[in-house]
């Protein structure tokens, strides 16, 4: 077996664990708990702790901040302007070298109401965003994705039940269907030979908002001086700072600070 394959998996295989400890509100309950053993021997570091810790975990938990990070730390492009759809689709109908990719994002392998697997939420939102791209830019479609590092008890593909819920609920075959990948670096891999294959020159790439930035650098190196890509995130906020509500705890706040992290990890790794 190749080392460094082994050594990968071994990795991925620590992820879930690794990111429970580093992503909020842990680390910050963690701190909550070390100002609570100073305050008898140490009472202003323990108050310091306290306070610092409690403030953290609070706005860990608010879209405010997630927005804050999406923008700051991940620097998330903007979402395509009517402009560049119109400029898209005149490209897109005039030499038939545009393409729209959708990124996988999981699936849940055993959905009782549907008697089978489905997108997750995450993936359902690329998927749909997509879909309506690709008709309003009159281009084929594709997706990317298989059975992730971690997805243990993942059987059916990504890209093969999106390819089944595009066909049958929305009247629209995947033009490109890749589900061999993993991760990112591997749905720029895998899918970009199929794309040149077919003569693209032009790539509307779909995922989400902070995924978005390590998608374009993967993607970007992969398809060199071959075809353009253009950023086509989903998932943005228009706002999300300038409201009281934006800064209450909210599961979808602590949600979206946990995607920030995890994304500025994944950058700093280099994944």
């Amino acid at each position: 077996m190749d080392a460094r394959l082994d050594f990968n998996s071994f990795l991925y295989a620590l992820k879930p664990v690794l990111m429970t400890l580093v992503q909020p509100p842990l680390p910050f309950l963690l701190l909550m708990l070390a100002g609570a053993a100073q305050l008898r021997t140490k009472r202003h570091l323990g108050r310091t702790l306290l306070f610092t810790g409690f403030v953290a975990a609070y706005l860990s938990c608010t879209e405010g901040m997630g927005q804050l990070l999406a923008k700051h730390w991940i620097n998330t492009p903007p979402a395509l302007s009517p402009a560049q759809w119109a400029e898209l689709k005149t490209e897109s109908e005039r030499d038939h070298s545009l393409a729209v990719l959708v990124l996988g994002g999981g699936i849940r392998q055993d959905v009782p109401e549907y008697g089978g697997p489905r997108p997750n939420v995450v993936s359902q939102e690329r998927l749909l965003y997509g879909i309506w791209l690709a008709k309003q830019l009159n281009a084929p479609l594709g997706y990317s994705g298989g059975i992730g590092w971690t997805a243990k008890r993942q059987i059916d593909t990504e890209a093969a039940v999106a390819a089944r819920v595009a066909r049958d609920e929305h009247a629209l075959p995947l033009r490109w269907v890749e589900g061999q990948s993993r991760d990112t670096r591997e749905n720029a891999a895998l899918s970009l030979p199929l794309l040149k294959k077919d003569g693209i020159k032009t790539l509307v790439l779909v995922t989400h908002d902070m995924h978005m930035p390590r998608s374009l650098q993967a993607f970007k190196r992969e398809a060199g001086d071959a075809i353009t890509v253009i950023a086509a995130p989903v998932g943005l906020r228009r706002d999300a700072i300038s409201s009281l509500q934006d800064w209450r705890p909210s599961s979808s706040g602590l949600a979206r600070v946990n995607y920030a992290v995890y994304e500025w990890l994944a950058q700093v790794a280099g994944h």
